[in-house]
């Protein structure tokens, strides 16, 4: 597949030379096709070979991506062929990339497959929040469903004591006599008792 950019002053004269192979894969049952190489000519000799990287889909689809360079800084696709080629003094990016090679119907490109990665960073860091926050769910559920109600019910109760008169020998501190006609007796003082049902 060869890109010419026609009369244009500058680029007179410029090729850009995909290289697109097809194969049959039975893991997929059906053929795929990828960007072997990237060669740029000038004035019909090469200057520039590129191997390209990732670059790939079903025949049947097309493939499309944001950028596709050679800059080693942006996780290049399109990578020098040799150490000793002068392909490094060349920098190739396109944008908005997209390039369909088989199957073509009406000049039209056909669904897209994406070079985006399914597990993005923002993607990875909302998957481990969300893990954080079902955890913390899961350990409160586990808290309430083992909270113990309480079964014993305490009812306290004042309640004055009395005595009978006894010598005055054994009276102690903690008696006070109470003034009444007849018999007297005796309270003593703060003394509670609790009832507790069960």
């Amino acid at each position: 597949l060869s890109l010419k950019f026609g009369d244009i002053d500058n680029l007179k004269g410029l090729v850009i030379r995909f290289l697109l192979t097809t194969s049959y894969y039975q893991l997929s049952v059906q053929n795929w096709f990828s960007l072997h190489r990237l060669q740029l000519l000038y004035n019909h000799s090469v200057q520039a070979t590129f191997n390209a990287t990732r670059i790939y889909a079903p025949s049947s689809y097309s493939y499309h991506c944001d950028r596709v360079n050679s800059l080693q800084r942006y996780d290049a696709l399109l990578i020098p062929s040799s150490a000793n080629d002068v392909s490094k003094l060349w920098e190739v990016t396109f944008v908005d990339f997209q390039i369909q090679g088989f199957n073509i119907q009406e000049g039209h490109f056909a669904y897209a497959k994406d070079c985006a990665s399914f597990f993005s960073p923002a993607i990875l860091m909302g998957l481990i929040m969300s893990l954080i926050l079902l955890l913390v769910l899961a350990y409160a559920l586990h808290m309430l469903i083992h909270l113990k109600s309480l079964d014993r019910h305490y009812e306290c109760k004042a309640s004055p004591a009395y005595f009978v008169q006894m010598k005055d020998s054994d009276l102690g501190d903690e008696k006070e006599p109470l003034r009444s006609s007849g018999n007297e007796s005796y309270e003593l003082r703060s003394q509670q008792f609790c009832k507790i049902y069960i």
